[in-house]
């Protein structure tokens, strides 16, 4: 009677493990050239200048999730319209994954699009709305889009289930937006969004933000924007420039207890240029 030897096992044992390691690596490869290709997808499709307007200063700060799994949607955005207004967005695509990302993408080119056609932020998110479920998918997206008249401070804002701007005046009030929004967009055909109107101040700004920057496990989404609220408020104050706050406000993201995207754009306002 023929008996196997305790070697034999050993070596089967250890071919097996060679082979579970190698497939390993193999996934976790590929794991990293799908988060490299999604990373390459988001900084391809975010602008990289920002408008310039006299009087005015726009900055952002972006931080995309890429660790481990995570690789998310968020975005920013800021172009000049075709009648010399400056379009701003931010927004959220449901999920972390590459397809996150493209879709991302599209929704970022969809607006600027639509943007020539109109400029009016209720009609636009409605359109892009639109244009969303008419390609069939089954993703969404939260998103604020904002239009800014240079010359007179006049701010008008459409939501799409996002969350609402912050402000803050040179001499010290600060708070939340408290407009009507409607529903994310991709969710339901036939969606209007109203349109609030604000005005930006000398000293003033306006902060939109995404999620990810106030909200997760360790950091409720009231403390979050109340930190972000006060933030906002000591920079208009203190005269803080642009960048600076929003470099302080994304900081807020190491707080919320789990990796996602965080963008912030920030709107300041100097004072109208004197006219001759």
């Amino acid at each position: 009677m023929s008996r196997t030897r305790p070697t034999d096992h050993g070596d089967e044992l250890l071919a097996r493990l060679d082979s579970l390691t190698a497939q390993a690596r193999v996934q976790a490869e590929l794991q990293r050239t799908r988060v490299e290709l999604a990373i390459a997808l988001q900084r391809g499709m975010l602008p990289r200048d920002l408008p310039e307007a006299p009087g005015y200063h726009l900055a952002v700060a972006y931080a995309p999730a890429c660790h481990g799994l995570n690789v998310g949607g968020d975005w920013y955005d800021a172009f000049v319209l075709s009648d010399g207004r400056i379009g701003l967005s931010v927004g959220d695509v449901q999920g972390h994954n590459i397809e996150a990302a493209a879709f991302m993408g599209q929704i970022r080119v969809g607006l600027r699009a639509l943007a020539s056609v109109t400029g009016e932020p209720g009609d636009l998110l409605a359109r892009t709305n639109d244009l969303i479920l008419s390609l069939g998918g089954d993703l969404f997206a939260t998103c604020t889009f904002v239009r800014l008249d240079p010359t007179t401070g006049v701010l008008e804002s459409a939501r799409a289930g996002h969350l609402p701007l912050i402000w803050a005046t040179a001499d010290g009030r600060s708070g939340i937006a408290r407009d009507e929004g409607g529903p994310p967009l991709g969710v339901q055909a036939g969606t209007r969004y109203p349109v609030t109107r604000y005005r930006l101040t000398t000293g003033g700004v306006f902060v939109l933000l995404t999620d990810g920057v106030v909200e997760g496990p360790a950091l409720s989404l009231e403390d979050g924007l109340d930190q972000a609220v006060r933030l906002a408020g000591v920079a208009a104050v203190a005269g803080m420039d642009a960048g600076a706050l929003a470099a302080a406000v994304i900081k807020g993201a190491e707080c919320v207890g789990h990796e996602d995207d965080a963008a912030v754009l920030v709107v300041g306002h100097d004072g109208l240029p004197v006219q001759p």
